[in-house]
């Protein structure tokens, strides 16, 4: 479910991702606040279309990815569906992608399903008070489909991953600092500031060699991720036809408590 592009991209609309230079800074906001910016096709091509010019362009040496006050991304927008995963990218645009450019998440509110799969994807994460980082793909009969299976458990210890993945219940933002998750915790709205300066030290150094340690370190770490992708693809096809996971985006969609049949 995570594989590049088969299909032609969806229409980006500008207006779902926004960009703003800072220096040698890109910063990238999702913008779609009355769906708690839940990614639907439009938002992922944004997101592609900025991550491809943080990768792109030399002048840019380190990327910062936010929401707003309320929520950072609620996740995949299960009415549409967050579109075809793109040739670079992957799903959202974000969680396959190959990247040497320094991508720093910067999260208020909620960080949810997807959303907290894209906050595992990228490399620092800042934070404020306020926010919280889940993954209830369980309680809709579905599993995390976009790295968490096996990125969780790096920032985190095993058992914490482990209640996340299996009781859907989301982890503070202070409790998250405490156990590594979080690089840097702030007050409430303060996320984006501390990241904006956190990236600013960053680019306080080579380019190059802070390019070459990602990538060094990506080949050790990330060795594990072909594993980690099949098996999240036979967790994947173990619910794709089951009654459970209509069962659970019916539910969601109809705003009731499901009944699981188990099946």
């Amino acid at each position: 479910m995570s594989e590049p592009a088969s299909e032609p991209a969806a229409e980006r609309d500008p207006s779902r991702v926004v960009t703003e230079r800072h220096g040698h800074v890109l910063l990238i906001r999702m913008r779609r606040p009355e769906k708690r910016n839940a990614v639907d096709p439009a938002m992922t091509a944004g997101l592609d279309a900025a991550l491809n010019e943080l990768d792109d362009d030399p002048a840019l040496w380190c990327g910062v990815l936010a929401g707003d006050a309320v929520a950072f991304c609620a996740g995949t927008d299960l009415a549409s569906g967050a579109g075809t995963p793109t040739a670079r990218g992957g799903s959202y645009g974000v969680v396959r992608r190959d990247r040497s450019t320094p991508l720093i998440a910067a999260v208020e509110g909620l960080a949810y399903g997807g959303g907290f799969e894209i906050v595992l994807a990228c490399d620092m994460v800042v934070a404020g008070r306020d926010a919280r980082f889940g993954l209830p793909e369980v309680a809709r009969g579905l599993v995390a489909n976009c790295g968490a299976l096996f990125r969780a458990p790096r920032p985190l210890p095993l058992n914490v991953a482990k209640q996340m993945l299996v009781t859907g219940a989301p982890l503070g933002a202070e409790r998250a600092h405490t156990l590594g998750l979080v690089n840097e915790l702030t007050d409430a709205g303060g996320a984006v500031a501390a990241a904006l300066a956190l990236a600013e030290q960053v680019c306080a150094n080579s380019p190059t060699a802070v390019a070459a340690s990602l990538r060094a370190l990506e080949d050790v770490v990330g060795e594990p991720d072909e594993r980690g992708w099949a098996a999240t693809d036979r967790a994947s096809a173990a619910i794709e036809d089951s009654a459970d996971r209509a069962e659970g985006i019916a539910a969601f969609l109809e705003k009731r408590p499901p009944r699981w049949q188990g099946a």
